[in-house]
């Protein structure tokens, strides 16, 4: 399938790190508004073709599907203009940064007989699956609880102003404060606990503004929250706690906790981190679980492709590519998408209502559902 590019800051270098595992995409060219930072990523990854506007773009017959990866305020305005146009969008997260554009998205594209999809998609990597193979394997038996974290630790005193992309476009630190960590973050915990335990029914949430000045001498636009925190109903009755912050110290851990035990993984991040179960057992009165953890199998694509992607990841270790593939797929063998428009959806209502709960909290009940997902063929057996 032939696809475009639109937006060439940070992000953009980890997608196009590993295009090339994946030669059935081809790539018909990029744009973005800033021109050098445009002319920047097409000279490190030899790129021929910059487009010179989005409607340049647009009116190309030849490109089929748009990666939207400009920042989460110009999600909205990229995405419904590339629908428009009879394009395929895989987006970044969020779907937009209301929950009534969000959905217009979704019905646009579903009126239009198109596909449009988001970011995170850990749930098609390595660690999420062997999680849930195991949890459909009932190896805890009948899962009651899980606590799942996503703090990245005090990043306003990290050297944040460094952080370069490979092409040398420089981390958005700016936009990112000021999006917020739950929007930009809470997404790789919802996007597993969803898949393993279907649709949330409702959230229970608070959230919270612990560091006011994240920029000493620059005055942030939207002063967003730094810490939230949730706890979820599923309408399968089974319950989560979510934790996301850029205050507690890094901690991307989540754990299961079942009849017969515990099943965890330090790094839901990591997408080939390790999964153990902690057996559970009876000592006198009291039932606790075994003081260590044994590895649980790990599954995994082909190894050829295991490989490559170890190959050219290195150290960045995560193949952003996963979702845009996933989605190719869905639509040349005319399925349906594990990362589908109501399940993206589904996700936006969430992060939403944790973002926007306060420190009054709130209690919000789930519009959105979707259709269960399949785990990839490789985890499957």
């Amino acid at each position: 399938m032939r696809i475009a590019i639109v937006g060439c800051g940070y992000v953009a270098n980890f997608y196009l790190k590993t295009l090339p595992l994946y030669p059935e995409i081809q790539l018909a060219g990029i744009f973005d508004n800033n021109r050098e930072t445009c002319a920047q990523l097409a000279r490190h990854f030899g790129i021929s073709r910059q487009y010179q506007s989005l409607e340049d773009l647009l009116n190309d017959a030849w490109v089929e599907l748009v990666v939207n990866l400009t920042n989460p305020r110009a999600h909205y305005a990229v995405s419904k203009a590339c629908l428009d146009a009879g394009k395929h969008v895989y987006s970044e997260k969020p779907l937009a940064m209301t929950f009534a554009e969000a959905r217009l998205l979704v019905e646009l594209a579903e009126q239009k007989g198109l596909l449009i999809s988001s970011a995170p998609s850990r749930i098609l990597a390595e660690t999420a699956q062997t999680i849930w193979k195991a949890l459909r394997e009932n190896v805890i038996g009948t899962p009651y609880l899980t606590y799942a974290e996503m703090d990245d630790g005090l990043v306003h005193q990290m050297p944040f102003r460094k952080w370069l992309g490979e092409s040398g476009a420089p981390w958005p630190y700016k936009d990112e404060f000021e999006t917020g960590c739950t929007m930009e973050h809470a997404g790789y915990v919802l996007t597993l606990l969803t898949a393993f335990f279907g649709p949330v029914a409702s959230v229970s949430a608070f959230s919270s503004v612990r560091i006011a000045d994240k920029l000493p001498g620059v005055k942030l636009d939207i002063d967003a929250p730094d810490y939230s925190v949730a706890n979820l109903k599923f309408v399968n009755g089974h319950v989560a706690r979510v934790t996301c912050s850029i205050v507690a110290p890094p901690d991307h851990s989540i754990r299961i906790f079942g009849s017969n035990g515990t099943l965890y993984t330090h790094d839901i991040w990591e997408p080939r981190a390790d999964v153990y179960i902690k057996r559970a057992f009876k000592i006198r009165n009291r039932s606790v679980n075994l003081p260590w953890g044994k590895k649980y199998p790990r599954v995994g694509p082909p190894a050829a492709l295991a490989r490559e992607q170890v190959r050219l990841l290195k150290n960045k270790k995560v193949d952003f590519c996963l979702g845009v593939v996933e989605m190719i797929q869905s639509l040349q063998e005319k399925r349906a998408c594990r990362l589908s428009s109501r399940y993206c959806l589904h996700h936006d209502e969430i992060v939403l209502a944790m973002h926007h709960a306060g420190e009054s909290g709130s209690t919000y009940k789930i519009t959105t559902t979707f259709d269960p997902i399949d785990p990839m063929p490789w985890a499957s057996g």
